[in-house]
């Protein structure tokens, strides 16, 4: 076994590695980019080393850098962990150059898997199923047309070398080909340094079916069982479970041996997903082989009670696997929520900023969270939105649902949008619990998932309001145990006034629209506390706050609840949902320059990838004029209506902060004035 390895990666899955390294007594390397330097995976490796600036093609992408790193610290292999080099042929043959174990498969695989082409070649001849497409080496962008119309639509653009949904486009109707495959094909080079696309008839409602396979380098191989992840949005997982709903034993084994028979055709060794698309009628077909570990690994291991990268780990340094095909089972169900810092109300845009306030739920033999971040960190540009990932388990499937539910309830995350209440809603929906699942899901089922929230705001408005005033009152009271004169008036923080009650105006912005709460300071039943009058009704609220957490009486009604207040932005998190309220500002009578006329804002942190049109072209309503990247998606910005952009204010490359103004429109009403 090895006593030191370095891991090319970072966040989660680095962090993951690490505490699997170290229950085996191994030691570990971590690498880190400009923006890393105090990351998690950083504190909890043994040693690690600095590889470069921020963007990860200067960095975390840099095989040299990398090779560099692992020779420099005497790591004898490299976990690639997931996504970055993990399935860079290129960079597992510079490990073998370098006399580094890479833990994963061997360059051939590598390379097989890595074209989605030449991977439904090897696959048809191992008599595994497929979709049917084009997958040839002609990239004529009018024979994929051809393709697409002789197949009908709609149809699936995938990039060859990609995954994640990256480099991945529904074309519904002939008209809209040209622009999905412009876009497919500058996404797949962006993010994999190849455009090859190739074309598949898309099925409207399958299920994503995965299996989890391993094989060692004595020829052994075993699936362990699958994962059900259809539930996606832009073809990226959200809520993955294992064992797959209504899976018969016939069909998990069918299922089992042709992904084991897609790996034994590459001669694979490691850790390995097969993926399927899974019809209503019960056939399925092969749809791409992820060659590493797979970001929903933890359910396999929650079911199985193996630790996967254990497994990786002791293939890699040529050991047989652990088990036997008929010594794996099943126990019991799990699930995995993937949090992300994005906004599910903006069509899921990732967003930046701090985490004021990180507070998941505890660790335990039912709920399990791996993440990279800390309370405090910063989710930058640069990399994948994740924050962490949720897991749980329990005996059967409704009972493990219910406590995924609980749990997305009881993560609390303030400073930025999450897609933790998004999480949660979609966990709720009924058709969820009946396992009635396909790709499209969240498309099927979106107004109940994005319904308001149902809970008592005027409540959570009485509590947000207590906190701020219990918080100004320790805030004085701080300063008069701090003061030398004890006796000065100005310390005096009681609300006695002369001929007249004090009575305090507090206003709460919900959504832009404000709500007034007048205030009183009084005492019940020998009890301090408040009067607090809202919407024509009147409110006895006491309690106690500490730092976060707030204690409250409402009406003799004793509850809990946590705040995060930063600037003027707040966040109130019950048992019954979650509040976000904001302090109106002090208007000094400036011009809000997001509003000014004609002007585009960048909806969020990133760069701009393509200028689509020139500056004086007229274009019609939603006309593409500019493309963004952030966080390794693209985002195109179009034309409010018919017009021309007057000025840009960028060009490709440039990296924009979130709401800058990116260029001057003028409609064709405003150019006839």
């Amino acid at each position: 076994m090895f006593d030191k390895i370095l891991i090319a990666n970072r966040g989660e899955i680095a962090c993951r590695v690490i505490k699997t390294a170290r229950k085996m007594g191994i030691r570990t390397v971590a690498v880190y980019s400009d923006a890393d330097r105090h990351a998690l995976h950083v504190e909890m490796a043994d040693e690690a080393v600095h590889i470069g600036h921020a963007p990860s093609r200067e960095s975390y992408l840099v095989i040299e850098k990398v090779i560099a790193a692992a020779k420099q610290t005497g790591a004898q292999a490299i976990h690639p962990g997931y996504g970055f080099l993990s399935e860079n042929a290129d960079f597992c043959r510079a490990c073998q150059d370098n006399n580094l174990v890479f833990i994963g498969p061997p360059v051939g695989a590598i390379e097989a898997m890595g074209s989605k082409s030449a991977a439904k070649d090897i696959m048809g001849k191992a008599d595994v199923p497929l979709v049917p497409g084009y997958h040839g080496a002609d990239q004529d962008p009018e024979l994929l047309r051809a393709s697409s119309e002789q197949m009908g639509y709609p149809v699936l653009l995938k990039a060859a070398a990609g995954g994640g949904g990256k480099g991945m486009r529904q074309v519904w109707q002939a008209e809209d080909f040209d622009e999905a495959l412009a876009a497919a094909k500058r996404e797949a080079m962006n993010g994999f340094g190849d455009d090859t696309m190739l074309v598949e008839k898309y099925l409207t409602e399958p299920r994503h079916v995965e299996i989890q396979v391993f094989c060692d380098q004595h020829h052994n191989a075993v699936y362990l069982f699958e994962r059900d992840c259809s539930l996606q949005r832009r073809h990226q997982k959200v809520i993955e479970e294992a064992p797959a709903p209504g899976m018969s034993d016939s069909l998990r084994q069918q299922m089992g041996e042709a992904a084991v028979r897609a790996a034994q055709a590459i001669d694979y060794q490691g850790a390995g997903t097969v993926e399927f698309l899974l019809d209503h009628d019960g056939r399925f077909y092969f749809m791409e082989m992820n060659t590493r570990l797979q970001v929903e690994h933890p359910v396999t291991e929650m079911i199985t009670g193996q630790d996967l990268v254990e497994w990786q780990l002791r293939v890699a340094a040529g050991q047989t696997l652990p088990c036997r095909q008929e010594q794996l089972t099943i126990h019991g169900h799990a699930f995995e929520a993937r949090v992300y810092a994005e906004d599910p109300d903006k069509d899921f845009l990732p967003v930046t900023g701090q985490l004021h306030l990180l507070r998941p739920p505890a660790d335990n033999d039912n709920v399990r969270v791996d993440t990279g971040v800390r309370q405090g960190d910063e989710v930058s540009v640069y990399y994948d939105p994740m924050i962490a990932k949720l897991i749980v388990w329990d005996e059967d499937r409704e009972t493990a649902l219910q406590r995924l539910r609980q749990s997305l309830r009881d993560y609390q995350i303030a400073g930025m949008k999450t897609n933790l209440p998004f999480l949660y809603k979609l966990a709720s929906v009924d058709a969820f619990a009946h396992a009635d699942l396909d790709t499209r899901f969240i498309e099927r089922h979106e107004q109940e998932i994005f319904k308001p929230d149902e809970f008592d705001q005027t409540k959570h408005l009485l509590l947000a309001t207590l906190f701020m005033l219990l918080k100004e009152s320790q805030y004085h009271s701080g300063d008069a145990h701090s003061s030398v004169d004890k006796r000065s008036p100005w310390l005096e923080t009681h609300d006695w006034r002369m001929n007249l009650v004090h009575c305090q105006h507090i206003t709460l912005l919900i959504d832009d629209e404000p709500h007034l709460l007048k205030v009183q300071a009084t005492t019940r039943d020998t009890l301090d506390g408040y009067r607090i009058e809202y919407d024509g009704q009147d409110y006895f609220v006491a309690g106690e706050r500490f730092e976060h957490e707030l204690i409250a009486h409402i009406e003799g009604h004793r509850q809990t609840a946590t705040v995060s207040l930063q600037d003027n932005k707040g966040m109130l998190f019950t048992q019954q949902g979650r509040l976000e309220f904001t302090l109106p500002e002090v208007d000094l009578g400036m011009e809000d320059a997001s509003q000014s006329q004609g002007a585009l804002a960048a909806p969020m942190n990133g760069t701009v990838v393509e200028l689509a049109v020139k500056a004086g072209e007229k274009v019609s309503k939603d006309s593409l004029l500019l493309v963004m990247e952030a966080m390794k998606m693209e985002h195109s910005i179009r034309a409010p209506a018919d017009g021309y952009v007057k000025e840009f204010y960028f060009t490709a490359g440039d990296l924009v902060d979130g709401g800058a103004q990116l260029m001057s429109f003028n409609t064709e009403a405003e150019t006839a004035l």
